[in-house]
């Protein structure tokens, strides 16, 4: 099953044409996904680091949550309500982007552990929250955390380059990856 017409259809309305060629709609939409992306991860990287045992070693984990979340949150719903638009701009060239695709797997990994880390371990942060290196679980949720959205970062970065583009010749491994149509070759 492909999205490929329904991003075409989607890269045809009205909206998604004028905000793609907005000469300054666009770009502030990319700067506002930026920056509410620095302060969702900052602000997850805080958390993050001490789950780890790297850093606020004496500030109990259920404070750092509860002086973070507020500010995840809102970074989180700006970042999703920006990206979405991003998306809007360009869906079959998103679509069809290979670190596009493995940016959405990034994001999907990161919120199952984020889920898993508040259903789980998280419950109990009253028993363990003050010491100075939490459990291994709480640790590797925090590692984890890092290194995936690290991956959103590095492929929603490299998204900009057109290195497999459908529109230049590709290995077929490449076409079957990006759901590159044929007829577009």
């Amino acid at each position: 099953m492909s999205l490929l017409p329904f991003c075409e259809w989607l890269a045809s309305t009205s909206g998604s044409i004028a905000l793609h060629e907005s000469l300054f709609m666009y770009p502030l939409v990319e700067s506002v996904h930026v920056l509410t992306l620095c302060l969702f991860v900052g602000m997850t990287m805080v958390l993050d680091l001490r789950l780890t045992g790297l850093a606020l070693k004496k500030v109990p984990v259920g404070e750092v949550v509860e002086r973070t979340q507020p500010w995840m949150f809102l970074g989180f719903a700006i970042m999703v309500a920006s990206g979405v638009l991003l998306f809007y701009a360009i869906p079959v060239r998103s679509y069809q982007n290979i670190f596009f695709r493995l940016k959405v797997v990034f994001l999907i990994i990161a919120g199952v552990n984020a889920l898993m880390f508040h259903t789980g371990i998280f419950k109990t942060v009253s028993t363990w929250g003050r010491e100075l290196q939490p459990p291994s679980r709480a640790r590797m949720a925090g590692i984890a955390s890092l290194v995936l959205w690290a991956g959103v970062i590095v492929t929603g970065r490299m998204i900009a380059y057109n290195w497999f583009d459908c529109d230049k010749p590709q290995p077929g491994w490449v076409q079957v990856v990006t759901g590159c149509s044929y007829e577009q070759r």
